[in-house]
């Protein structure tokens, strides 16, 4: 008998002991946190982390950062039902797109672009396509990525022009690479929503075969975010350095609006090997943004694309303010305002 209970005891002893080292579960409506405890590691989709060394503040990250290069819708929804990232890079459809499979996630910083005359991506159109504007994309084949802004932005297009899903053929492409640019150079679509340096060499190489360039107007662009699962935000020690990550990432981006110049060569010219003709196009191209000390407009702005997606897609709306994290409100906007 007394060595039932001995057993029992000690048995009982390591559920204490066990329950006592556990980490209680953050609630997401409870403050953050301040304090980043020893070794806790950050991974974040990102290209690079140049910016925030160049800004300054990569030394004094109070936690490990690991930069793994997944960025984008697909990436990093897959990423996180693998639980191999903490924070994502995205536009925000993907994570309009991850709500709707049923990711619980939230957006915990923003990043708007202040030209509302025309967005970041252009239609190309393929040689034989035989489309003078984007009105005649009626009966064309078009390149589409349900779930990612450039399949938002297709389906936006349509609507402007009074243009029926039913009455152009959507070709289901992967918009990652040269995908887009090839499908067009080899007329397997006719239209295809390109961005960046791609618009430029699709341009110069297959303009003499008669590709051309329309310029998408009156289509305000999807917002840039930063968004981490729920589960993640549940953990104390990551909800500190998360926020301890976006006040580092705000600061880094007034660097480089600040510094374009020097982001240009260290970045696109040393870094990714692009030349320095191309590199200007490509930041020439994406304009200015900026990080607001409120979200009302950012929420605002993704009701509607919450109803129109939900319009388009067959999915039922939701309350966009479901998908901020609205304790980091400020986080990044006053850190972005105050940076010298």
């Amino acid at each position: 008998m007394a060595t039932y209970f001995g057993r029992l005891m000690a048995v009982l002893g390591g559920i204490v002991v066990l329950s006592a080292g556990a980490t209680e579960s953050l609630p997401l409506d409870a403050p953050l946190p301040d304090s980043v405890p020893p070794g806790t590691v950050l991974r974040v989709g990102s290209s690079t982390d140049l910016s925030l060394k160049l800004a300054g503040v990569a030394d004094n990250l109070p936690f490990k950062l690991e930069v793994a290069n997944i960025t984008g819708g697909p990436g990093t929804i897959n990423a996180f039902h693998a639980k191999a990232l903490d924070i994502g890079t995205s536009q925000d459809i993907p994570a309009i797109n991850a709500a709707w499979i049923g990711i619980d996630a939230k957006i915990v910083a923003i990043r708007l672009r202040q030209n509302e005359a025309s967005t970041l991506y252009r239609f190309g159109i393929a040689p034989k396509a035989h489309i003078d504007s984007l009105a005649d994309l009626r009966g064309k084949r078009i390149a589409y990525s349900p779930g990612q802004a450039q399949g938002a932005l297709v389906l936006r297009t349509l609507a402007k022009y009074g243009i029926q899903k039913g009455e152009v053929d959507l070709v289901e492409l992967p918009s990652t690479g040269r995908a887009y640019t090839d499908a067009l150079a080899a007329n397997l679509v006719d239209a295809a929503p390109i961005a960046g340096i791609n618009v430029k060499r699709y341009e110069e190489n297959y303009g003499k075969d008669g590709a051309r360039i329309l310029q998408v107007a009156g289509i305000k662009d999807d917002p840039s975010i930063l968004w981490v699962r729920a589960e993640t935000l549940k953990d104390p020690a990551k909800a500190a350095a998360i926020k301890a990550y976006v006040r580092a990432w705000a600061r880094a981006q007034y660097w480089i609006d600040t510094h374009r110049d020097q982001w240009i060569d260290a970045y696109y010219v040393q870094d990714q090997g692009v030349s320095l003709e191309d590199a200007r196009y490509i930041l020439n191209s994406q304009g200015s943004a900026d990080i607001p000390l409120t979200w009302n407009d950012a929420i605002a702005h993704e009701q509607q694309t919450i109803d129109f997606m939900a319009r388009e897609t067959g999915h039922k709306s939701f309350d966009a303010a479901t998908l901020f994290d609205r304790r980091f409100e400020t986080v990044a906007g006053a850190a972005y305002a105050q940076t010298p």
